[in-house]
């Protein structure tokens, strides 16, 4: 099988603390553990930045939020694919690049687990893609739902992986995926 690092919008504006609480502490450093090994074993990363379309977002191309994160900064080899829905493949070009090169593995990290990452998990495994979510280098935000109940981004997070687990992807840790790919 032929896997890929598929890093979904790890972006700074997706730290303004008007999202509120985030889940995972342990993202950044997870993330980077993860895009280390992969660069350092010449394995396919793939960048996806979320370009927004809305008139409130810190995501809009002209804004500083807009910018990638220290820890998912591309090289100059890495793929980066723009995206203004919520998933990775739609108006991208994503799928035919993936088709092309035979990666039929995806391994997805970034924000946020209830958005963009769950988004593309499941259209990847509609698409015919093995799925792979690693738990604890993703992350949600706290979330109010319209009845006025007011969920904490752990809970976000954790819900947000059990719908995608079984069906749409397989979840792994950090240490479980390093691990089994290294042991491959």
């Amino acid at each position: 099988m032929n896997f890929c690092l598929l890093i979904i919008d790890v972006q700074q504006g997706l730290d303004d603390s008007k999202h509120g609480e985030r889940s995972t502490p342990e993202f950044e450093q997870n993330l980077s553990r993860i895009v280390e090994e992969f660069r350092k074993q010449d394995w396919p990363i793939i960048h996806v930045g979320h370009d927004s379309v809305e008139r409130e977002s810190l995501l809009r191309p002209e804004l500083p939020g807009n910018a990638f994160k220290s820890e998912a900064v591309p090289m100059p080899s890495e793929r980066v694919f723009r995206k203004s829905t919520a998933s990775a493949f739609v108006n991208t070009g994503l799928d035919t690049y993936l088709s092309e090169r035979g990666l039929d593995h995806l391994i997805l990290v970034g924000l946020t687990s209830d958005h963009c990452v769950s988004t593309t998990a499941r259209q990847g495994s509609d698409l015919g893609y093995s799925v792979s979510v690693i738990s604890d280098a993703t992350a949600a935000h706290e979330k109010s739902a319209w009845n006025g109940q007011n969920y904490s981004a752990e809970k976000v997070h954790f819900l947000s992986l059990a719908t995608l687990e079984g069906e749409f992807a397989e979840i792994v840790s950090t240490n479980d995926l390093l691990t089994g790919l290294i042991n491959e």
